[in-house]
Protein backbone atom coordinates (compact mmCIF):
# COMPACT_ATOMS: atom_id res chain seq x y z
CA UNK A 1 0.00 0.00 0.00
CA UNK A 2 2.82 2.40 0.88
CA UNK A 3 4.50 1.74 -2.48
CA UNK A 4 1.26 2.39 -4.37
CA UNK A 5 0.52 5.52 -2.33
CA UNK A 6 3.99 6.98 -2.90
CA UNK A 7 4.00 6.06 -6.62
CA UNK A 8 0.65 7.80 -7.20
CA UNK A 9 1.87 10.95 -5.44
CA UNK A 10 5.11 10.92 -7.46
CA UNK A 11 3.18 10.43 -10.70
CA UNK A 12 0.89 13.36 -9.88
CA UNK A 13 3.66 15.83 -8.99
CA UNK A 14 2.17 19.33 -9.58
CA UNK A 15 5.04 20.58 -11.74
CA UNK A 16 2.93 23.44 -13.08
CA UNK A 17 2.35 25.04 -9.68
CA UNK A 18 5.75 24.34 -8.08
CA UNK A 19 9.16 25.82 -8.75
CA UNK A 20 11.97 23.44 -9.85
CA UNK A 21 13.44 23.42 -6.32
CA UNK A 22 10.04 22.72 -4.78
CA UNK A 23 9.49 19.88 -7.25
CA UNK A 24 12.79 18.33 -6.18
CA UNK A 25 11.78 18.54 -2.52
CA UNK A 26 8.34 17.08 -3.28
CA UNK A 27 9.80 14.23 -5.32
CA UNK A 28 12.53 13.62 -2.74
CA UNK A 29 10.03 13.23 0.10
CA UNK A 30 7.86 10.74 -1.73
CA UNK A 31 10.83 8.88 -3.18
CA UNK A 32 11.97 8.33 0.40
CA UNK A 33 8.51 7.03 1.31
CA UNK A 34 8.62 4.80 -1.79
CA UNK A 35 12.02 3.51 -0.67
CA UNK A 36 10.64 2.64 2.76
CA UNK A 37 7.83 0.70 1.11
CA UNK A 38 10.18 -1.17 -1.21
CA UNK A 39 12.53 -1.89 1.70
CA UNK A 40 9.62 -3.42 3.61
CA UNK A 41 8.39 -5.38 0.61
CA UNK A 42 11.74 -7.12 0.06
CA UNK A 43 11.74 -9.11 3.32
CA UNK A 44 7.98 -9.69 3.14
CA UNK A 45 8.15 -11.07 -0.41
CA UNK A 46 11.07 -13.24 0.58
CA UNK A 47 9.32 -14.55 3.70
CA UNK A 48 6.10 -15.29 1.81
CA UNK A 49 8.00 -17.36 -0.75
CA UNK A 50 10.47 -19.02 1.61
CA UNK A 51 7.90 -20.00 4.25
CA UNK A 52 5.73 -21.71 1.65
CA UNK A 53 8.45 -23.46 -0.34
CA UNK A 54 9.58 -27.04 -0.22
CA UNK A 55 13.11 -27.14 1.22
CA UNK A 56 14.46 -28.90 -1.88
CA UNK A 57 13.06 -26.23 -4.24
CA UNK A 58 13.36 -23.17 -1.99
CA UNK A 59 16.36 -21.67 -3.78
CA UNK A 60 14.80 -22.15 -7.21
CA UNK A 61 11.52 -20.59 -6.10
CA UNK A 62 13.24 -17.56 -4.59
CA UNK A 63 15.47 -17.14 -7.65
CA UNK A 64 12.42 -17.39 -9.90
CA UNK A 65 10.43 -14.81 -7.89
CA UNK A 66 13.23 -12.27 -7.76
CA UNK A 67 14.37 -12.81 -11.32
CA UNK A 68 11.33 -10.72 -12.13
CA UNK A 69 13.40 -7.69 -11.18
CA UNK A 70 15.33 -8.28 -14.40
CA UNK A 71 12.11 -8.48 -16.39
CA UNK A 72 10.89 -5.34 -14.62
CA UNK A 73 14.02 -3.45 -15.66
CA UNK A 74 13.63 -4.66 -19.23
CA UNK A 75 9.92 -3.78 -19.39
CA UNK A 76 10.65 -0.34 -17.94
CA UNK A 77 12.98 0.39 -20.85
CA UNK A 78 10.55 -1.11 -23.38
CA UNK A 79 7.62 0.94 -22.05
CA UNK A 80 9.78 4.09 -22.16
CA UNK A 81 10.64 3.48 -25.81
CA UNK A 82 6.99 2.81 -26.72
CA UNK A 83 5.78 5.97 -24.97
CA UNK A 84 8.58 8.04 -26.54
CA UNK A 85 7.62 6.65 -29.97
CA UNK A 86 4.04 7.82 -29.36
CA UNK A 87 5.34 11.29 -28.47
CA UNK A 88 7.78 11.56 -31.40
CA UNK A 89 5.63 13.78 -33.60
CA UNK A 90 4.74 16.16 -30.75
CA UNK A 91 8.26 16.42 -29.32
CA UNK A 92 10.49 15.96 -32.37
CA UNK A 93 8.46 17.44 -35.21
CA UNK A 94 6.41 20.10 -33.41
CA UNK A 95 9.25 20.83 -30.96
CA UNK A 96 7.07 20.65 -27.84
CA UNK A 97 9.75 19.20 -25.57
CA UNK A 98 7.75 20.14 -22.48
CA UNK A 99 5.51 17.16 -23.31
CA UNK A 100 8.21 14.97 -21.78
CA UNK A 101 6.35 15.74 -18.55
CA UNK A 102 3.68 13.33 -19.76
CA UNK A 103 6.18 10.63 -20.78
CA UNK A 104 7.63 9.97 -17.35
CA UNK A 105 4.18 10.09 -15.70
CA UNK A 106 2.86 7.41 -18.08
CA UNK A 107 5.93 5.20 -17.56
CA UNK A 108 5.56 5.40 -13.77
CA UNK A 109 1.80 4.91 -14.01
CA UNK A 110 2.20 1.66 -15.96
CA UNK A 111 4.13 0.22 -13.01
CA UNK A 112 0.96 0.48 -10.91
CA UNK A 113 -0.82 -2.14 -13.04
CA UNK A 114 0.95 -5.21 -11.52
CA UNK A 115 0.87 -3.54 -8.09
CA UNK A 116 -2.92 -3.20 -8.13
CA UNK A 117 -3.22 -6.64 -9.73
CA UNK A 118 -1.61 -8.34 -6.73
CA UNK A 119 -2.87 -6.04 -3.97
CA UNK A 120 -5.90 -8.11 -2.94
CA UNK A 121 -3.88 -11.34 -2.75
CA UNK A 122 -1.21 -9.69 -0.61
CA UNK A 123 -3.75 -8.16 1.79
CA UNK A 124 -5.68 -11.42 2.28
CA UNK A 125 -2.72 -13.82 2.43
CA UNK A 126 -2.88 -15.94 5.62
CA UNK A 127 0.12 -16.64 7.83
CA UNK A 128 2.21 -19.60 6.68
CA UNK A 129 2.21 -22.92 8.52
CA UNK A 130 5.94 -22.50 9.09
CA UNK A 131 5.43 -19.17 10.89
CA UNK A 132 2.61 -20.60 13.02
CA UNK A 133 4.77 -23.61 13.93
CA UNK A 134 7.61 -21.25 14.86
CA UNK A 135 5.32 -19.32 17.22
CA UNK A 136 4.14 -22.56 18.85
CA UNK A 137 7.75 -23.64 19.32
CA UNK A 138 8.57 -20.31 20.96
CA UNK A 139 5.58 -20.60 23.33
CA UNK A 140 6.47 -24.17 24.22
CA UNK A 141 10.05 -23.18 24.99
CA UNK A 142 8.92 -20.25 27.14
CA UNK A 143 6.58 -22.55 29.06
CA UNK A 144 9.37 -25.06 29.63
CA UNK A 145 11.73 -22.36 30.92
CA UNK A 146 9.03 -20.92 33.16
CA UNK A 147 8.28 -24.36 34.61
CA UNK A 148 11.90 -24.78 35.69
CA UNK A 149 12.44 -21.21 36.97
CA UNK A 150 12.15 -20.22 40.68
CA UNK A 151 9.42 -17.70 39.84
CA UNK A 152 6.93 -20.55 39.49
CA UNK A 153 7.44 -21.82 43.05
CA UNK A 154 4.48 -22.37 45.33
CA UNK A 155 5.08 -19.14 47.24
CA UNK A 156 5.00 -16.95 44.14
CA UNK A 157 1.90 -18.74 42.89
CA UNK A 158 0.12 -18.04 46.17
CA UNK A 159 1.10 -14.37 45.92
CA UNK A 160 -0.27 -14.18 42.38
CA UNK A 161 -3.55 -15.81 43.39
CA UNK A 162 -3.86 -13.52 46.44
CA UNK A 163 -3.25 -10.46 44.29
CA UNK A 164 -5.84 -11.66 41.77
CA UNK A 165 -8.42 -12.26 44.52
CA UNK A 166 -7.83 -8.84 46.04
CA UNK A 167 -8.34 -7.20 42.64
CA UNK A 168 -11.52 -9.20 42.20
CA UNK A 169 -12.87 -7.95 45.54
CA UNK A 170 -12.02 -4.29 45.01
CA UNK A 171 -12.99 -3.97 41.35
CA UNK A 172 -16.41 -4.64 39.89
CA UNK A 173 -16.64 -7.18 37.03
CA UNK A 174 -18.01 -4.55 34.68
CA UNK A 175 -15.17 -2.13 35.22
CA UNK A 176 -12.63 -4.92 34.92
CA UNK A 177 -13.91 -5.98 31.53
CA UNK A 178 -14.48 -2.46 30.25
CA UNK A 179 -11.34 -0.76 31.56
CA UNK A 180 -8.68 -3.45 31.80
CA UNK A 181 -9.07 -5.33 28.51
CA UNK A 182 -7.77 -2.55 26.19
CA UNK A 183 -4.86 -1.78 28.49
CA UNK A 184 -4.05 -5.48 28.81
CA UNK A 185 -4.01 -5.84 25.02
CA UNK A 186 -1.71 -2.82 24.67
CA UNK A 187 0.58 -4.13 27.37
CA UNK A 188 0.65 -7.53 25.70
CA UNK A 189 1.63 -5.98 22.36
CA UNK A 190 4.38 -3.91 23.99
CA UNK A 191 5.65 -6.94 25.89
CA UNK A 192 5.69 -9.03 22.71
CA UNK A 193 7.75 -6.33 20.97
CA UNK A 194 10.21 -6.12 23.88
CA UNK A 195 10.37 -9.90 24.08
CA UNK A 196 11.15 -10.22 20.37
CA UNK A 197 13.92 -7.63 20.60
CA UNK A 198 15.37 -9.39 23.68
CA UNK A 199 15.28 -12.76 21.96
CA UNK A 200 16.87 -11.25 18.83
CA UNK A 201 19.76 -9.76 20.82
CA UNK A 202 20.30 -12.96 22.80
CA UNK A 203 20.23 -15.10 19.66
CA UNK A 204 22.81 -12.97 17.83
CA UNK A 205 25.03 -12.49 20.88
CA UNK A 206 26.46 -15.94 20.09
CA UNK A 207 29.31 -15.81 17.58
CA UNK A 208 27.97 -18.75 15.54
CA UNK A 209 24.87 -16.65 14.79
CA UNK A 210 26.48 -13.20 14.83
CA UNK A 211 29.05 -14.10 12.15
CA UNK A 212 26.23 -15.00 9.77
CA UNK A 213 24.49 -11.65 10.33
CA UNK A 214 27.83 -9.84 9.94
CA UNK A 215 28.45 -11.76 6.72
CA UNK A 216 25.08 -10.88 5.18
CA UNK A 217 25.30 -7.21 6.23
CA UNK A 218 28.87 -6.64 5.00
CA UNK A 219 28.44 -8.61 1.77
CA UNK A 220 25.24 -6.77 0.96
CA UNK A 221 26.92 -3.42 1.72
CA UNK A 222 29.90 -4.20 -0.53
CA UNK A 223 27.69 -5.55 -3.29
CA UNK A 224 25.47 -2.46 -3.36
CA UNK A 225 28.44 -0.11 -3.29
CA UNK A 226 29.56 -1.72 -6.54
CA UNK A 227 26.20 -2.62 -8.09
CA UNK A 228 24.53 0.76 -7.58
CA UNK A 229 27.75 2.65 -8.16
CA UNK A 230 27.65 1.33 -11.71
CA UNK A 231 23.91 1.14 -12.34
CA UNK A 232 23.04 4.56 -10.91
CA UNK A 233 25.71 6.11 -13.10
CA UNK A 234 25.01 4.35 -16.38
CA UNK A 235 25.62 7.60 -18.25
CA UNK A 236 29.33 6.72 -18.03
CA UNK A 237 28.68 3.29 -19.53
CA UNK A 238 26.29 4.62 -22.17
CA UNK A 239 28.90 7.17 -23.18
CA UNK A 240 31.49 4.42 -23.66
CA UNK A 241 29.15 2.32 -25.84
CA UNK A 242 28.05 5.40 -27.82
CA UNK A 243 24.47 5.41 -26.52
CA UNK A 244 24.59 8.60 -24.47
CA UNK A 245 22.50 10.49 -27.06
CA UNK A 246 24.78 13.51 -27.35
CA UNK A 247 23.77 14.17 -30.92
CA UNK A 248 20.33 15.18 -32.22
CA UNK A 249 17.21 16.60 -30.62
CA UNK A 250 15.98 16.13 -27.05
CA UNK A 251 13.69 13.34 -28.26
CA UNK A 252 16.60 11.51 -29.96
CA UNK A 253 18.68 11.96 -26.79
CA UNK A 254 16.07 10.20 -24.62
CA UNK A 255 15.34 7.52 -27.21
CA UNK A 256 19.04 6.69 -27.55
CA UNK A 257 19.49 6.39 -23.77
CA UNK A 258 16.43 4.12 -23.51
CA UNK A 259 17.81 1.92 -26.27
CA UNK A 260 21.15 1.69 -24.45
CA UNK A 261 19.36 0.68 -21.26
CA UNK A 262 17.61 -2.14 -23.12
CA UNK A 263 20.97 -3.40 -24.42
CA UNK A 264 22.46 -3.41 -20.92
CA UNK A 265 19.44 -5.11 -19.37
CA UNK A 266 19.09 -7.73 -22.11
CA UNK A 267 22.78 -8.69 -22.13
CA UNK A 268 23.30 -8.85 -18.36
CA UNK A 269 20.29 -8.62 -16.08
CA UNK A 270 17.86 -11.14 -17.54
CA UNK A 271 20.33 -13.91 -18.56
CA UNK A 272 22.12 -13.72 -15.20
CA UNK A 273 18.91 -14.14 -13.21
CA UNK A 274 17.69 -17.07 -15.26
CA UNK A 275 20.99 -18.94 -15.17
CA UNK A 276 20.68 -18.57 -11.39
CA UNK A 277 17.23 -20.18 -11.47
CA UNK A 278 18.68 -23.17 -13.34
CA UNK A 279 21.84 -23.64 -11.26
CA UNK A 280 21.06 -22.55 -7.72
CA UNK A 281 20.06 -25.99 -6.46
CA UNK A 282 23.04 -27.57 -8.23
CA UNK A 283 25.89 -25.25 -7.24
CA UNK A 284 24.47 -23.84 -4.01
CA UNK A 285 24.08 -20.17 -3.10
CA UNK A 286 27.40 -19.75 -1.32
CA UNK A 287 29.56 -20.81 -4.25
CA UNK A 288 27.41 -18.90 -6.73
CA UNK A 289 28.06 -15.78 -4.64
CA UNK A 290 31.81 -16.40 -4.37
CA UNK A 291 32.26 -17.05 -8.10
CA UNK A 292 30.01 -14.07 -8.89
CA UNK A 293 32.10 -11.71 -6.76
CA UNK A 294 35.40 -13.01 -8.17
CA UNK A 295 34.34 -12.96 -11.83
CA UNK A 296 32.74 -9.52 -11.44
CA UNK A 297 36.07 -8.39 -9.95
CA UNK A 298 37.86 -9.84 -12.99
CA UNK A 299 35.78 -7.88 -15.50
CA UNK A 300 35.96 -4.74 -13.35
CA UNK A 301 39.74 -5.05 -13.47
CA UNK A 302 39.66 -5.38 -17.28
CA UNK A 303 37.38 -2.33 -17.61
CA UNK A 304 39.49 -0.30 -15.17
CA UNK A 305 42.77 -1.17 -16.88
CA UNK A 306 41.52 -0.76 -20.48
CA UNK A 307 38.83 1.87 -19.90
CA UNK A 308 40.11 4.35 -22.47
CA UNK A 309 41.53 1.85 -24.99
CA UNK A 310 38.79 -0.77 -25.33
CA UNK A 311 36.80 -0.70 -28.54
CA UNK A 312 33.05 -0.15 -28.34
CA UNK A 313 32.38 -3.84 -29.02
CA UNK A 314 34.98 -4.90 -26.44
CA UNK A 315 33.50 -2.58 -23.83
CA UNK A 316 29.98 -3.91 -24.45
CA UNK A 317 31.20 -7.52 -24.11
CA UNK A 318 33.09 -6.84 -20.86
CA UNK A 319 30.25 -4.86 -19.35
CA UNK A 320 27.71 -7.52 -20.38
CA UNK A 321 29.79 -10.20 -18.62
CA UNK A 322 30.14 -7.92 -15.58
CA UNK A 323 26.35 -7.54 -15.34
CA UNK A 324 25.87 -11.24 -16.03
CA UNK A 325 28.10 -12.28 -13.12
CA UNK A 326 26.57 -9.65 -10.86
CA UNK A 327 23.22 -11.30 -11.40
CA UNK A 328 24.45 -14.89 -11.60
CA UNK A 329 26.33 -14.36 -8.39
CA UNK A 330 26.13 -11.93 -5.50
CA UNK A 331 23.03 -10.15 -6.75
CA UNK A 332 21.12 -13.43 -6.90
CA UNK A 333 22.42 -14.49 -3.50
CA UNK A 334 20.99 -11.31 -2.06
CA UNK A 335 17.70 -11.22 -4.09
CA UNK A 336 17.37 -14.78 -3.21
CA UNK A 337 20.73 -10.81 -3.42
CA UNK A 338 18.04 -9.56 -1.41
CA UNK A 339 16.58 -12.62 0.02
CA UNK A 340 17.97 -16.10 0.01
CA UNK A 341 20.75 -15.69 2.54
CA UNK A 342 18.63 -14.05 5.21
CA UNK A 343 15.74 -16.35 4.41
CA UNK A 344 17.71 -19.58 4.38
CA UNK A 345 20.17 -18.63 7.10
CA UNK A 346 17.90 -17.25 9.81
CA UNK A 347 14.99 -18.90 11.65
CA UNK A 348 11.46 -17.76 10.85
CA UNK A 349 11.00 -15.74 14.03
CA UNK A 350 14.10 -13.59 13.35
CA UNK A 351 13.96 -13.78 9.57
CA UNK A 352 12.27 -10.49 8.64
CA UNK A 353 14.27 -8.51 11.24
CA UNK A 354 17.61 -10.00 10.17
CA UNK A 355 16.75 -9.49 6.52
CA UNK A 356 15.67 -5.91 7.16
CA UNK A 357 18.93 -5.17 8.96
CA UNK A 358 20.96 -6.75 6.14
CA UNK A 359 18.95 -4.80 3.55
CA UNK A 360 19.54 -1.57 5.49
CA UNK A 361 23.30 -2.11 5.25
CA UNK A 362 22.90 -2.81 1.54
CA UNK A 363 21.00 0.40 0.92
CA UNK A 364 23.56 2.28 3.02
CA UNK A 365 26.13 1.02 0.52
CA UNK A 366 23.93 2.23 -2.33
CA UNK A 367 23.68 5.69 -0.73
CA UNK A 368 27.43 5.89 -0.14
CA UNK A 369 28.10 4.88 -3.74
CA UNK A 370 25.53 7.27 -5.20
CA UNK A 371 26.95 10.21 -3.25
CA UNK A 372 30.62 9.37 -3.72
CA UNK A 373 30.79 8.16 -7.34
CA UNK A 374 30.66 11.51 -9.13
CA UNK A 375 32.87 13.21 -6.55
CA UNK A 376 35.53 10.49 -6.78
CA UNK A 377 35.27 10.32 -10.57
CA UNK A 378 36.13 14.02 -10.81
CA UNK A 379 39.05 13.69 -8.37
CA UNK A 380 40.69 10.39 -9.31
CA UNK A 381 38.97 9.37 -12.57
CA UNK A 382 36.53 6.62 -13.54
CA UNK A 383 39.20 3.85 -13.89
CA UNK A 384 40.34 4.46 -10.30
CA UNK A 385 36.74 4.22 -9.07
CA UNK A 386 36.39 0.91 -10.92
CA UNK A 387 39.47 -0.33 -9.07
CA UNK A 388 37.72 0.56 -5.80
CA UNK A 389 34.74 -1.52 -6.95
CA UNK A 390 37.20 -4.32 -7.77
CA UNK A 391 38.41 -4.21 -4.14
CA UNK A 392 34.82 -4.32 -2.87
CA UNK A 393 34.16 -7.48 -4.89
CA UNK A 394 37.30 -9.21 -3.59
CA UNK A 395 36.36 -8.27 -0.01
CA UNK A 396 32.82 -9.51 -0.64
CA UNK A 397 34.13 -12.92 -1.70
CA UNK A 398 36.16 -13.04 1.53
CA UNK A 399 33.22 -12.17 3.80
CA UNK A 400 31.09 -14.78 2.02
CA UNK A 401 33.26 -17.40 3.70
CA UNK A 402 31.56 -16.47 6.99
CA UNK A 403 28.28 -17.81 5.61
CA UNK A 404 27.28 -21.47 5.56
CA UNK A 405 25.94 -23.15 2.45
CA UNK A 406 22.16 -22.79 2.51
CA UNK A 407 21.31 -25.54 0.00
CA UNK A 408 19.15 -28.04 1.88
CA UNK A 409 19.53 -26.11 5.14
CA UNK A 410 16.42 -25.49 7.25
CA UNK A 411 17.20 -22.77 9.83
CA UNK A 412 14.06 -23.60 11.82
CA UNK A 413 15.23 -27.18 12.32
CA UNK A 414 18.67 -25.90 13.32
CA UNK A 415 17.07 -23.56 15.87
CA UNK A 416 14.82 -26.33 17.21
CA UNK A 417 17.89 -28.53 17.76
CA UNK A 418 19.74 -25.70 19.52
CA UNK A 419 16.72 -25.07 21.76
CA UNK A 420 16.45 -28.77 22.58
CA UNK A 421 20.10 -28.82 23.60
CA UNK A 422 19.57 -25.70 25.72
CA UNK A 423 16.59 -27.29 27.51
CA UNK A 424 18.62 -30.40 28.28
CA UNK A 425 21.20 -28.22 30.02
CA UNK A 426 18.61 -26.62 32.32
CA UNK A 427 18.76 -27.81 35.96
CA UNK A 428 16.13 -30.32 37.06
Amino acid sequence: MLIIFATILIMTTPTGSLSPNQCLIYLGIFRIILGIGVGGDYPMSASVTSDRSNLRKRGTMLAYIFSNQGWGSLMGSVVTIIVLACYKHVMDVEGKTSKVDGVWRIVIGVSLIPAFGTLYQRLTLPESNRFIASQKLKNATSAAEEATSPSTSGESNVEKETEKDSKHLTDSPTSTVADDEPSQDNEKEKENGRSHFRDFVIYFSEWRHAKILIGTCVCWFLLDVTFYGINLNQNVILQQIRYDGKMGTAWHHMFKISTGNIIITTLGFVPGYWVSVLTIEIMGCKWIQIQGFLLAALFLAVLAEKFTTLSTAGFIVCFAFLQFFFNWGANTYYLIRDVTPPKALFPTRYRATAHGLSAAFGKLGAIVSALAFNMLTKKIGTPAVLWIFFGCCIAGAGFTLLLPEVKGRDPDLVLAEEMREAREQLPG
